[in-house]
């Protein structure tokens, strides 16, 4: 967020790590200009970092295991970082409409250092948050009678389109600090909308703001190492709350769409409180690392499906039907068709040499590296360099997916992406930002790319040999 008057304000240590856990009061929080406004998510990256690595001390002390997979951390962590690389092009959506909104059809103006203003905002952004995350989800338009509670329950639909962006976020079967950070390229695209009345009224500086504490909150609640937080389960969202969620079981299924505060749900009778051991991920789960695919595939199968369907009206019900909807079947599908969860189910998870794992790790953390200092010094890039940048993180992210799976071709892909990141840095693109470790990185990348030719080479070898 540039500013003609210096840039965001500056935040402490310590305001960020509470602004993790929406605690940093109006005073603090408060801006005249959207131009102040911290970039909060930006500043937030190594706690997050810290909270992963504590989490997984507190999972091994607690358990003696980790909490989650590499494979599928680094997925999370690639979808994460493919998510806001948009944001390093454009100015978010959700701001671009909200100040078009302000500047033309606002009613009147709240004032932005009243923290009247502050707290109503608080409440408006979770408030709109939620009914998005439900029609993500589904919305309450029928009713049924659920005999094994003798109560009138509400019958969830999901709207195929919104659903096809947000199940990134749900596509995976661990459930820890890193599936926080697994978000969605396109969710942004449709959530906008839902806090424009705010624009009527409430100012730019202020949303900005709350926007971000929101998501930020949203962070710490992914963990299976907090069990239970007392009394303030009855008011906010808390990681019992949202593990059931991400939950594939029965009773799991379309609960708890609360982003900070959890009364929204306990209000129009969306809550559903943790019970039986939670099996996470996707009804039908994905099997991928891949974040292309994982971003892209739910849209590919909508759009094959809708061609595929004869009938206009038919093929608008499966842009706005479920998912499991067909010539013929309710709107949810068939409830038969939905896997049934037996409680054994074995999440995803090839297996990879161990030098791969650290393969791995080390390159991630190379682009991790790239990636931060890109945010950093995206003022001062040319178009073209931030370009061939992004291009070289989603390569690289790719590639990893094709590592994790062991995938027949991930040899040769990995020889492209080395090969890609010797000429770029050739070039002199990338020498900016690695100044300290250029050499190392050099040595690395032309070590790996002899590498993986050597063993794409003894695959092609071994090959001819069983089919002369």
């Amino acid at each position: 967020m540039g500013s003609a008057a210096g840039g965001p304000r500056a935040t402490t240590p310590g305001q960020q790590l509470r602004a993790l856990f929406y605690v940093v009061p109006p005073g603090e929080s408060s801006f005249r200009t959207l131009e102040e406004v911290p970039d909060y998510v930006e500043k937030s990256i190594p706690f997050f970092i810290a909270f992963i690595v504590l989490e997984f001390a507190v999972s091994w002390v607690q358990k003696r295991k980790l909490s989650g997979r590499i494979n599928d951390g680094i997925s999370s962590l690639s979808l994460g970082i493919l998510s806001r690389l948009p944001d390093v092009l454009f100015r978010s959506v959700d701001l671009i409409s909200y100040i078009y909104v302000w500047n033309n059809y606002r009613l009147f103006e709240l004032p932005w250092d009243s923290p009247w203003t502050w707290y109503l905002t608080f409440l408006g952004v979770d408030f709109a948050y939620y009914w998005f995350h439900r029609i993500s989800h589904g919305g309450n338009l029928l009713c049924y009678l659920d005999t094994a509670k003798n109560r009138t329950t509400s019958c969830y639909w999901k709207v195929n389109i919104l659903w096809a962006a947000h199940q990134v976020h749900h596509s995976s079967e661990d459930y820890n600090l890193f599936t926080a950070l697994r978000q969605s390229v396109l969710q942004k695209y449709t959530s906008w909308m839902f806090n424009l009345p705010m624009a009527l009224f409430i100012p730019p500086s202020v949303f900005a703001v709350h926007l971000q504490f929101n998501l930020l909150y949203q962070f710490w609640i992914h963990t299976e190492v907090v069990t239970n937080i007392g009394p303030l389960e009855w008011i906010l969202n808390t990681p019992s709350h949202h593990r059931v969620h991400h939950g594939r079981n029965p009773y799991c299924i379309d609960k708890n769409y609360g982003g900070t505060l959890i009364i929204w749900d306990r209000i129009f009778g969306t809550f559903e409180a943790e019970d039986a051991k939670v099996v996470y991920g996707l009804t039908h789960p994905v099997n991928s690392f891949e974040p292309i695919l994982l971003q892209l595939r739910p849209l590919a199968h909508i759009w094959n499906t809708f061609w595929a369907t004869p009938g206009f009206c038919n093929k608008l019900s499966v842009l706005f039907k479920g998912p499991g909807w067909g010539p013929g079947k309710p709107r949810l599908g068939l409830p038969e068709e939905i896997p049934v969860i037996t409680g054994k189910e074995v999440p995803f998870n090839p297996r990879v040499p161990a030098y791969l794992n650290c393969y791995a790790v080390v390159h991630f953390a190379v682009i991790m590296e790239l990636y931060i200092d890109l945010l950093a010094t995206v003022t001062v890039l040319s178009q073209g360099t931030i370009l061939l940048r992004i291009f070289f993180i989603i390569l690289s992210l790719t590639s990893f997916g094709f590592l994790m799976e062991n995938r027949p071709k991930a040899g040769i892909l990995e020889i492209i992406r080395c090969s890609v990141f010797l000429g770029v840095y050739k070039l002199g693109y990338l020498r900016n930002q690695l100044s300290l470790l250029d050499c190392a990185y050099e040595v690395l990348f032309s070590l790996c790319a002899a590498f993986w030719g050597i063993q794409v080479m003894k695959r092609i070898t071994s090959s001819k040999d069983k089919h002369p």
